[in-house]
């Protein structure tokens, strides 16, 4: 079996990486919780520990990922607590050994509390000047959260795996069909919306909180896309609660931004692409040896049956009318 090019990334290698930009480490490395790339906490002989991310090899492209910096840095100097890279000699992306990474601040937080109506405004607000920063101008060379490239070639990517069933995967084809069918429905029903620079994966983990107030990390899912991909992962709950959530949400948001409630027709279609994208990020993932560990379940006969059960739900959930603050828009 070939080596995965992750096993070539030993701690001294990620030391010696580190020292490489003039930080100087003094030996402590701590693997943080991340799978697509890798991520250490590093002790400097002289400062606050850092946090090294190395980028996955063959993902991005060093221009897709040098928009993702510019993008945080631009955040920062508009004062946003988005947590940037750190900026040596003018450089943000360092090279060592054919593994790009880059270094960012220790964010220390905890998770806000989404039940409190106070701090999901303040969220709504952050979230609104995030996205006025985000539609100064288009990325050129990341993703477009479309049904092209996170639904259709997710599709794709799961039936040349191999990992699907054989006598699943005609089920599968006609799920996921029918969901493109109804996506793009939802897409014409929201009239098109206009696409921006986002966060791209705003869920509750990538979200710190301090007396400060709200800090949003890990920007490298940032894509362009409709404004309510930033919101919907934070409304959890049933569909009141969800109402609720997002009234708050709004309530904050629209104090800066202007938001669009035709796109409230695209929220179960934007949770819809993202079950079919995720099941195809641990499909394309599976030679890693870190996903059969971690997750276990994903190579079963069950869990196709679960995914594609979900898929049918979502088409239901599609059709009905669009969540709206105190009920239905």
């Amino acid at each position: 079996m070939t080596a995965h090019p992750y096993e070539q990334l030993t701690p001294d290698l990620v030391l010696a990486a580190i020292d490489s930009t003039g930080s100087l480490t003094d030996g402590r490395l701590l693997a943080l919780n991340s799978f697509e790339n890798r991520v250490y906490q590093v002790g400097q002989e002289d400062g606050p520990p850092l946090i090294a991310k190395f980028y996955r090899p063959g993902r991005w492209s060093t221009a897709a990922i040098l928009e993702e910096h510019a993008f945080a840095l631009e955040l920062a100097s508009d004062e946003i607590p988005a947590v940037p890279p750190l900026q040596i000699n003018g450089e943000t992306l360092f090279d060592h050994a054919g593994f790009r990474f880059a270094l960012f601040r220790r964010q220390g937080g905890r998770t806000p509390e989404f039940d409190d109506p106070a701090i999901l405004e303040w969220l709504g607000r952050f979230l609104a000047r995030i996205h006025l920063v985000g539609g100064r101008q288009a990325y050129r060379e990341r993703l477009n959260l479309d049904c092209e490239q996170f639904g259709c070639r997710s599709q794709a990517a799961v039936l040349a795996s191999q990992l699907l069933p054989m006598e699943l995967e005609q089920p599968y084809r006609q799920v996921t069909g029918q969901c493109f069918t109804v996506i793009d429905a939802c897409w014409q029903r929201a009239g098109n919306p206009q696409t921006l620079r986002l966060h791209g994966d705003c869920h509750p983990g990538n979200l710190l909180w301090t007396d400060a107030g709200p800090h949003f990390v890990d920007l490298d899912d940032s894509c362009m896309g409709p404004a309510l991909q930033d919101l919907w992962m934070l409304l959890g709950g049933d569909r009141v609660e969800m109402s609720q959530k997002l009234g708050d949400l709004l309530a904050g948001y629209e104090s800066f931004r202007d938001f669009d409630l035709r796109e409230l027709h695209l929220l179960e279609a934007l949770r819809t692409l993202r079950m079919i994208h995720h099941a195809a990020w641990l499909a394309r993932r599976w030679d890693d040896p870190a996903f059969p560990t971690a997750f276990p379940w994903f190579n079963t006969h069950a869990y196709w049956q679960e995914h594609i059960g979900q898929l049918h739900e979502q088409i239901e959930r599609m059709n009905e009318a669009p969540l709206w603050s105190g009920g239905m828009y």
